[in-house]
This record gives structure tokens, sequence and C-alpha cells, in this order.
């Protein structure tokens, strides 16, 4: 699937290896039940901060407009907790908000180890079969400007040319793959597990790392808008290459 002409991007295609079919399939599975359960888990709480902490009391950094709890004030005004007004504040609860938070988390938690499994499977054969050395990472020649603005004008163009299922890839392809493979999935597990108390209790490094478990919170959304936005670019470039040719090359190969 590139933007390439047809001759360019069948040239060489090899189809796609077991393996990457695999764990395609499982990461792909995984990572879909972890939008779903997600959503849900946003949607109980869709306010994001930077630090250790975020609750209602706190003013958030933003807040998505997304789920019955938007803008929704369900506290008495708040009070301080001690005599010092930089103190801690408290509230009373007047109103129970929407959550749908018991199943999505555990559903959540579940897919992630999935996710885990499919990501660790893949980056250990595509590192140890040289696949991320051969077929993803972008030659010195192939960053060029007039190569990048070529494979630009080649996606602008319609309609776009069927294309062979699996490498070699166009530039902008690799580029996004590598950023996708290699920093945005695991920047989404390494954040994820951050916010879970019982995982950070025995590595607290990963808290340092992140600023907290919020900040880890709120990078771990922004990443996830990433790779929503890729899956949705990937779809339609699926869609406008040969819907048909390019499911059964991931499914059967080449």
């Amino acid at each position: 699937m590139t933007g390439a002409s047809e001759a360019e991007a069948n040239a060489g295609s090899r189809g796609h290896r077991l393996w990457v079919r695999l764990t395609h399939w499982l990461i792909a599975a995984a990572v879909l039940t972890l939008i779903y359960s997600g959503v849900t888990i946003l949607m109980a709480h869709p306010r994001f901060y930077w630090g250790d902490v975020g609750n209602d009391l706190i003013q958030p950094l933003f807040e998505v407009p997304l789920g019955p709890n938007y803008h929704t004030i369900r506290y008495s005004a708040a009070t301080p907790f001690f005599a010092s007004p930089d103190g801690p504040v408290t509230a009373d609860l007047l109103m129970a908000p929407w959550n749908q938070n018991s199943w999505a988390r555990s559903l959540h938690f579940l897919a992630a180890w999935c996710f885990l499994a499919g990501l660790f499977a893949y980056l250990c054969l595509a590192f140890i079969t040289g696949h991320v050395r051969r077929v993803l990472w972008p030659r010195r020649d192939e960053l060029g400007r007039q190569n990048l603005w070529r494979d630009v004008r080649a996606h602008l163009r319609l309609p776009m040319p069927a294309a062979e299922p699996g490498p070699p890839y166009a530039i902008l392809q690799k580029l996004a793959y590598t950023a996708v493979v290699l920093v945005a999935l695991p920047l989404m597990f390494l954040t994820g597990i951050t916010m879970s108390p019982a995982i950070t209790a025995n590595y607290p490094i990963l808290l340092a790392i992140f600023g907290g478990a919020q900040s880890a919170r709120t990078i771990h959304f922004f990443t996830f808008a990433f790779l929503a936005i890729f899956l949705l670019i990937h779809l339609v470039m699926i869609l406008l290459t040969g819907p048909l040719r390019q499911v059964r090359g991931m499914i059967l190969g080449k």
C-alpha cells in the first residue's frame, strides 16, 4: 500500500511474512479493544491534568467534550481541608457521576497484556530478522526533499493505483510505520502501566520518567489521538489502493 506509481509500488514486493501477519492481527484486535474500553473510561472523567494528582476539585489542563460528565459540576463549593489556603481542599458530592469504570478498566487491562504480547513478539522478531533495518527504517537518500515531496504528491493524486501488499514501502509509509512501531506503541504501553499504582509501587522510576500518574495519563491520551489518526489514514489508504488485495495479503501473505 503506497502512493507511488503502480510499477514502483509493486516492484520487488515480497508480501507480508507470517510472523508479521500474526502479530499484526493480534495487535490490531488488542488496539480496537483498548480504544473501545478506553473511550468508556474517558467518558467517566474527561479531564486531564499534569503532575501526580487530578480530580474534579483541581483545575484541569483541558477537558474533552465527551460523555455525560463533560462540564458537569457535582460538588459543593470547595473549602480548605487545613488552615492553609494552599493546601488540599474538600467538598461534598451532590450527585453520583456517570461511571462505567468497573468493566471497562478490567477489559482495558486484559487487552493491554494481549497488546504487550503482540508488540513484544513483533519487536523482537523485527530486530532479530533485520526487518526494522531493511523494511521500516528510512535510508538517508530517501529523506531528500524531492523524494518526500514526490511521495506527498503521489498520495494526494486520485484515483490511486492498486498496490501489492507488503514491502517495499515508500518514504511516507516508512516514517509513519517507524513512528508507530518504535515510538507510539511502546509509549502507549509505558504510560498506561504508569497509571497503575500496583506497578508503580514496584517500579517508581516510571513516575519519575513521566512526571507523575496524571502526566502519564495526559501523554497516554495524546498518544492515543495520534494512533487513532494513523489508524483512520491507514484504513483510508487500504480502501484507496485495493482493499480486498490488501486484506488478503495481510491474511495469506502475497
